[in-house]
């Protein structure tokens, strides 16, 4: 019920019509709907809502395959959130992994990050390069992998998917990335402001390949790189300096000014990624989207919701703003668990037209 998950859900439901569905997710940002025109949920055959961190092992039971995407899921929360992020991405995902291998099922996909790479310069990484995490998010997903490297075996095969920086259109986007928040800022200012010099590199993926990625985990046999796999997933293509991600929205968008912030402290987040292991095992879940497509898929869905925030960076659509309105409507608490009994005085949590 995140950014991710509407895509992957509406793919899998194209893939394997005939197979039971279960959704599992905390729900915070349940009601962050944009531009959809029906609940993502609707193609699920079961939603149930609870949290990673104390998960039942009954859920599990008939599952032939999780496909594990919950996390805390970028950097500011990460850094406003250390402890949980490590109890959510990280221990949570190896005990449900193991729960999920306890229960018979045969396949655990993880969503891992190429952010496990750091400062890694110009020289593009693959996975045998040396990890440097610089984040608690990506830290914790480094610990996570090498944990569920013990758990592989012949009748339980993990994939861990190390995906790019995620961009694109989703029935619950997100601003709070790299070419989502350039479109947006076009869209609203016609200006781009870019706070570092520009020339950190990022690999980038549209939610809709991560869903075939995903896709490609669920299908693929232990022949087709072993009972365990970490894979970087995404495309040679995609490897771009974020001031060329940044021409390519004015490309799109004519009119839009981009202004770098030349006295920036360096931006130690740069890496490029080699995507050749992925093409070797997938070649038939190969990213379909270009970037052309994906800048104007969203600045078209943006001017279609009448997206007009200058201010959109303190909105709704920041997944960090989100999570502190319902902690400062006392609906979840410190520890980011739901109150069963909210401060029913405070003001009604504002809908994300104020986002627009």
């Amino acid at each position: 019920m995140g950014y991710v998950g509407p895509g992957v859900v509406s793919h899998l439901r194209k893939t394997f019509p005939e197979a039971t569905l279960v959704g599992y997710d905390m729900a915070y940002f349940a009601s962050s709907l944009t531009n959809a025109s029906l609940l993502p949920e609707h193609s699920l055959d079961v939603q149930l809502f609870g949290d990673v961190r104390n998960m039942s092992a009954d859920v599990l039971e008939g599952v032939t395959a999780v496909v594990h995407l919950a996390a805390i899921s970028n950097d500011p929360m990460g850094n406003k959130y250390e402890q949980i992020t490590l109890d959510v991405n990280y221990r949570s995902s190896v005990a449900i992994a193991k729960m999920a291998k306890a229960a018979g099922v045969g396949s655990f996909i993880f969503a891992s990050s190429c952010s496990v790479y750091g400062a890694a310069g110009d020289q593009a990484k693959n996975e045998s390069s040396a990890l440097n995490p610089l984040t608690a998010y990506a830290k914790s997903k480094v610990f996570t992998e090498l944990d569920l490297e013990h758990l592989a075996d012949a009748d339980f095969k993990i994939t861990c998917l190390r995906f790019a920086t995620a961009c694109g259109m989703s029935d619950r986007l997100r601003l709070d990335l790299v070419l989502n928040d350039f479109v947006a800022a076009a869209v609203v200012s016609g200006r781009i402001s870019i706070l570092s010099d520009g020339s950190p590199w990022r690999p980038l993926i549209h939610v809709k390949d991560m869903a075939r990625a995903i896709e490609w985990g669920v299908l693929r046999d232990i022949a087709n790189g072993g009972e365990f796999v970490s894979v970087n997933a995404g495309s040679d293509e995609w490897n771009y300096q974020v001031k060329d991600l940044a021409e390519a929205v004015v490309a799109v968008i004519p009119g839009t000014t981009v202004h770098l912030n030349t006295e920036a402290v360096p931006d130690k987040r740069s890496y490029r990624v080699d995507f050749e292991l992925f093409r070797q095992l997938a070649p038939n879940h190969q990213p379909v989207y270009t970037l052309n497509q994906t800048i104007t898929e969203l600045y078209e869905s943006l001017v279609a919701m009448k997206f007009s925030n200058v201010e959109f960076r303190d909105s709704l659509l920041m997944r960090l703003k989100l999570l502190t309105s319902l902690q400062e409507r006392e609906y979840i608490n410190e520890e980011l668990e739901w109150n069963h009994k909210p401060n029913l005085r405070a003001e009604a949590q504002p809908s994300l037209e104020t986002a627009k």
